[in-house]
């Protein structure tokens, strides 16, 4: 390294760690061992409380940036008023979520290969900001179907753009942030995100009046690609230290190699097996819109209730996820798992229990409240969890071969909206809510890793 190199290395170092962050560090966790540090090395412990906040930042302008850019909300809401065939609406949560997992065996290789990750989740960041970017373009000069494929390719852009950044950031906050720290970047980052999406709520929510208008949505667009070039910029401020690079040499044998570990490592098998599972909390959010649309009339007027709903509950209830996954991320699992599949079979149970409450506007938003809840919970849960349950590089063969499987799932799983032909609502809800049930058991019979 070059002496310039080096000293400004020293003045980052000799700034992540001042006394007044490292007091605002200890003052979050809350702990008088704040600086106790478990599976990091003794570098990265003196630089923990600045990369701390770094973290919390970047994922509080990530996260906002996605509650913005919504599949369910803006850009389903722009496909329609481009006057897109309905085909490419449904396209958008499959692509958006499973584009970002399935590939990450192939990533996890590339990662592998950088003793420094933090770069790659960098350059994620600005894909996904110029593909946002690009979706914006695109609402503003095309109509029709020519407007739904250009929005679908900037989503497959922005997706696999995601896939570089799960796996790099999982692999940093692990070699950066100490156990019984990391549940708590997350709680924070989402509290805040949660915020300020009261706000994005409020905006959709006042804007469902004016049909036609697209400025305040191509406007949401612009600020949200910002928001994700503001992420890549405070990310390459975080000090991450040279680790392991082994493993990487070529990447569609590594990827076959490291399937085996869903044969070899019962544990990591069961996780799998347990988030698969816990998807019910994603997937049941569609069905309860659904649910709304079908008995009330005015279902359309509340889709601003459904986002407020969702930042409130980020608002609320991840910093005490956070601060319960350091404790332990398996009860989280377990607590918020059984909360989701609770909440779906009291809502069902209630809309046809009791005439005349299924007509009620109100009691849509409430559990969709309660399953925002329980979804950031489970969420957070098996986050710190698989950060949790390894080092090193196998830390990153965990999460690309978890999130590579669950990609899978959720296209077929995906496929379940076809059960309405067939069944109520309320049925494919209840389905749902007896996975969840069964993911919770499951996650029970996992070992403590915190």
């Amino acid at each position: 390294m070059s002496e310039p190199l080096r000293k400004a290395e020293e003045v980052k170092d000799a700034v992540l760690s001042s006394p007044r962050l490292d007091r605002a560090y200890r003052l979050l966790v809350n702990e008088e061992d704040a600086r106790v540090c478990r599976d990091i090395s003794e570098q990265a412990c003196q630089v923990v409380p600045g990369n701390f906040f770094l973290q919390v930042l970047t994922q509080f302008l990530t996260k906002l940036g996605d509650a913005i850019a919504n599949p369910k909300t803006t850009l389903a809401w722009l496909l329609s008023a481009l006057g897109a065939p309905g085909v490419f609406t449904a396209l958008l949560v499959p692509i958006r979520e499973s584009g970002s997992l399935i590939p990450q065996l192939i990533i996890a290789s590339y990662v592998r290969l950088k003793a420094v990750r933090k770069w790659t989740f960098v350059v994620g960041c600005l894909l996904q900001g110029f593909a946002v970017l690009g979706m914006a373009g695109v609402a503003a000069s095309l109509e029709g179907t020519i407007a739904g494929f250009g929005l679908i390719g900037a989503l497959i852009v922005f997706s696999l753009a995601r896939g570089l950044c799960s796996v790099a950031s999982k692999d940093v906050l692990g070699k950066t942030v100490p156990k019984t720290r990391r549940g708590r970047v997350s709680g924070w980052s989402e509290f805040t995100a949660g915020l300020v999406t009261l706000g994005v709520g409020a905006i959709l929510l006042a804007d469902l009046g004016e049909p036609g208008d697209m400025l305040v949505y191509l406007i949401l667009l612009a600020c949200a690609g910002g928001l994700w070039f503001l992420a890549a910029g405070s990310y390459t401020l975080i000090r991450e230290f040279p680790g392991a690079t082994e493993g990487g040499s070529n990447a569609l044998s590594e990827a076959l190699k490291r399937l085996r570990l869903l044969s070899e490592d019962r544990t990591f098998r069961n996780f799998v097996i347990a988030r698969s599972l816990l998807l019910c909390s994603a997937l049941s959010a569609p069905f309860f819109i659904m649910l709304a649309h079908q008995n009330t009339d005015g279902a359309m007027l509340v889709l601003g209730l459904f986002v407020m709903a969702d930042g409130l509950a980020s608002l609320l209830s991840a910093p005490f996820w956070g601060r319960f996954a350091d404790y332990s991320s398996r009860r989280v699992m377990v607590l918020a798992g059984a909360f989701a599949a609770a909440t779906g079979l009291v809502l069902v149970a209630l809309v046809n229990g009791i005439e005349g409450l299924a007509e009620a506007t109100w009691i849509y938003p409430v559990f969709f409240f309660l399953l925002a809840i329980a979804h950031a919970g489970v969420r957070l849960g098996r986050k710190t969890y698989i950060v949790d349950l390894a080092g090193g590089n196998r830390r990153t063969d965990y999460v690309s071969v978890s999130n590579t499987v669950i990609g899978v799932v959720l296209l077929i799983a995906g496929s379940m909206g076809a059960l309405t032909t067939v069944l109520p609502v309320s049925g494919v809800i209840v389905i749902l809510a007896g996975m969840g049930m069964v993911g919770a058991w499951l996650s029970a019979r996992l070992p403590e890793v915190t």
